[in-house]
């Protein structure tokens, strides 16, 4: 939720910043000559254009999906846009990079903690600690992902931007006017950040799976891929509810997630910082 008005959105790219609006979005990348390019179109989610889909929980698993088409169109931009020859790609080739990381990541936070844990002889367990020993398998395996990404030294500008985008956006909310100044005082740290979406979906799993008890592994399996999107929906509607909760037991039940967003936002320098204004004064001209 936006104190000064629109309720704003947004992701890194490769040296850039995506901001969304409810109006569309705009993408700011810094060009080799140290120039910036804006490009901005309108664009109404899935979710305005049906009312099924702005049912609770559904409306979450359908702007997923929405988001990574978006991301995944605005990274193909960024990386031609920047005039790095080195980041140039097709796009069928960048779709097929997402394609497997998306795989990967059903694969190493979904379907592999599920194998372990009966490894592990959860099958000799309650079928309620079993899944929680699954849980917490993958939980482990989620922390120690973002920990080992967060050390790689390529993606060191991209979290950048990340931070940039957080602290541009919580200036914007504050309702204060968009300048280096202002942007540069607010926190790398947001309630609505992916990341802390992520958590809460991987500690809302190992309740919604214990429904199912611990079938064989091969329906476990099943189980999982097709809960995601429920699971994702309802992770959704947790993070709408703490973007507009003060109170203390919403901001300890959010502290993991913004713990976890230290390894995956960095401190903006000031060319970054101007970058996500950028882009986000572009999104604000968009016509409502």
């Amino acid at each position: 939720m936006s104190v000064a008005g629109k309720t704003i959105g947004g992701q890194a790219v490769m040296e850039g910043v995506l901001m969304r609006t409810p109006e569309g979005l705009a993408i700011a990348v810094r060009r080799t000559d140290q120039s910036i390019s804006i490009s901005k179109r309108p664009l109404a989610s899935a979710v305005q254009r049906s009312r099924l889909f702005k049912l609770p929980v559904l409306r979450g698993a359908v702007a997923l999906v929405d988001t990574l088409a978006i991301g995944l169109d605005a990274l193909m931009h960024s990386v031609n846009e920047s005039g790095d020859e080195e980041l140039q790609l097709s796009k069928g080739a960048l779709g097929l990079t997402v394609f497997a990381g998306l795989a990967l990541a059903v694969g190493l936070f979904f379907l592999l903690p599920t194998i372990l844990a009966r490894f592990l002889g959860a099958n000799l367990l309650h079928p309620v600690m079993a899944n929680l020993a699954e849980g917490a398998i993958r939980m482990l395996i989620f922390v120690a992902y973002v920990s080992l990404i967060a050390r790689w030294p390529e993606l060191r500008r991209f979290f950048q931007y990340h931070g940039a985008e957080h602290k541009t956006i919580a200036c914007y909310e504050a309702g204060e006017e968009l300048c280096l100044a202002n942007v540069q005082r607010h926190s790398t740290l947001h309630l609505r950040c992916g990341t802390s979406f992520l958590l809460i979906v991987m500690v809302l799993s190992i309740f919604f799976f214990s429904l199912f008890g611990w079938p064989n592994i091969y329906m476990r399996i099943v189980l999982r891929i097709l809960l995601l999107p429920f699971v994702a929906g309802l992770a959704y509607e947790v993070i709408k509810i703490s973007a507009k909760s003060t109170g203390a037991l919403w901001r300890a039940l959010m502290w993991p997630g913004l713990l976890l967003q230290r390894l995956t936002t960095r401190e903006p320098d000031e060319a970054q910082i101007e970058v996500a204004i950028a882009a986000l004064k572009a999104a604000l001209e968009l016509p409502a």
